[in-house]
């Protein structure tokens, strides 16, 4: 059976002859397939970055004087860099077969030779076009699915900020896997909330979730929270005790200030994280595990290493992947929606709908919040109890004094105080939307949903 061409499809064609592309227009057309040209790499790379196409058809030579292809092998490897999911069929006039396979072993999803068979050329369109909209629908599901199973197993991650949507992305490829993860940032960013959420997206989330602080134990206790001991190990062993690893077995083990672990600890972590396998304090008979770990610090471990504090092979081992949550003094604009949010807990636990007043949304935002969203939420959860009724004012937050913004003219939802937000940051960029997204520490694309919920127009530039 026929592959039908997906409604509204749209291919770039790279190349630098113009009967070529008059050709391709034409051929494509009648398929109602959109074809937009690039006559150059730097004219194909600008145009992938500006703009999402169904697959791209790439010409390997664009200057007569050299037929290696060596050009288009290099436009092949930075739109991969680019778009990773773009389905990318190369073309050339002189081809062989080491050129075909290089390009393949570059990404390349099939080949074609000059002159083309029209109905092979169609073919292998239509195949591509439809694949890449398959793998990048599956993408889509797989990060709702993140999304959704998140919501309902783990804390949500609120906000909308360009640091925290790169998060996200990250997120949503590596939770599913087996990796073992590092999360570094500040006291009080959420790397406990980030892990949960790791592990609530992964094969593992019905099985259990073990946090452990690895800093918080001396040498001897931290052995057996950690591995278990058998009765008699030591004076107060009176029975066998699981450690932290066998309690997570086929679940996860979030370490908690993994740069305060004790120096001498380290080695039999890295065993055990190397093997799968742990000997409990006082025996010697080895047990089998199977733990996804996920370790967080606040601490430079690269630094640490240097100063002989930490194992570099153990840095090696956990750091698969590095997640960096970044403060909340850099992520400004996610402050709004963390406070909305833990008021709406308020009320939850409460049954009452508190409101901020103008000068207590004025004060957080003008915080420096050297605690972060911890230091937040406890601002918040004091401003409730501190309030006359479900009006908090800045008096109720009891923070530190700092520098205050321009005053607020009445009382303000914190809905109200997102839009003035905005609206005072398009005013100071003149327009600008990226330059004001970078203000307000959000993403391009966080700012015009805000823009559109607020009713405010897209500025003219």
């Amino acid at each position: 059976m026929a592959l039908v061409m997906p409604a509204s499809a749209e291919v770039l064609v790279a190349d630098d002859q113009e009967d070529v592309l008059l050709a391709l227009q034409l051929l494509l057309g009648e398929e109602q397939i959109r074809a937009a040209f690039a006559r150059s790499p730097a004219q194909a790379l600008e145009r992938v970055g500006a703009h999402r196409f169904d697959a791209a058809l790439l010409d390997l030579n664009y200057t007569r004087a050299n037929t290696s292809g060596r050009e288009g092998l290099q436009l092949l490897r930075e739109l991969r860099a680019l778009d990773p999911d773009l389905p990318v069929i190369v073309m050339t006039a002189w081809g062989t077969v080491p050129s075909a396979v290089e390009a393949m072993r570059e990404g390349a999803r099939d080949f074609l030779e000059k002159p083309w068979d029209n109905q092979r050329l169609l073919s292998v369109v239509r195949t591509q076009v439809a694949l890449g909209r398959a793998l990048r629908d599956a993408a889509r599901l797989r990060e709702e699915n993140l999304r959704l199973t998140a919501e309902r197993f783990a804390p949500p991650l609120v906000g909308s900020s360009a640091a925290l949507a790169g998060v996200r992305r990250v997120l949503a490829k590596v939770a599913p896997s087996d990796a073992t993860l590092l999360i570094t940032g500040e006291h009080g960013t959420g790397k406990e909330v980030l892990a949960r959420h790791v592990h609530a997206a992964s094969r593992r989330a019905q099985q259990p979730f073990v946090a452990v602080n690895a800093g918080g134990y001396s040498d001897g206790v931290f052995e057996s929270e950690l591995f278990g001991h058998v009765r008699g190990a030591f004076t107060d062993a009176k029975a066998d005790r699981k450690g932290a690893f066998e309690t997570a077995h086929q679940g996860t083990l979030f370490l908690d200030e993994i740069g305060n672990m004790p120096l001498s600890q380290q080695g039999k972590l890295l065993r055990t994280l190397q093997t799968g396998e742990l000997a409990r304090v006082g025996s010697s008979e080895l047990r089998k595990v199977d733990v996804r770990v996920i370790a967080a610090t606040n601490l430079e471990l690269a630094l640490e290493v240097k100063a002989g504090r930490f194992r570099e092979d153990l840095l090696y081992r956990l750091n698969t992947v590095e997640l960096r949550l970044a403060p909340l003094r850099e992520r400004a604009g996610d402050v709004v929606e963390l406070a909305s949010h833990f008021l709406t807990q308020a009320a939850a636990r409460t049954g009452l709908e508190y409101r901020l007043h103008p000068d207590a949304l004025q004060r957080l935002l003008a915080h420096h919040w050297p605690g972060n969203v911890r230091e937040l939420a406890h601002a918040i959860e004091r401003g409730v109890l501190l309030a006359e009724g479900t009006l908090v004012t800045e008096a109720d937050l009891c923070l530190p004094a700092s520098s205050a913004a321009a005053p607020l003219a009445a009382e303000l939802t914190l809905e109200a105080g997102e839009r003035l937000l905005v609206t005072r940051a398009l005013e100071r960029s003149q327009g600008n939307i990226s330059q004001a997204a970078q203000e307000l520490g959000i993403s391009r694309a966080a700012l015009y949903r805000r823009l559109e919920r607020h009713g405010i127009p897209v500025p003219e530039r």
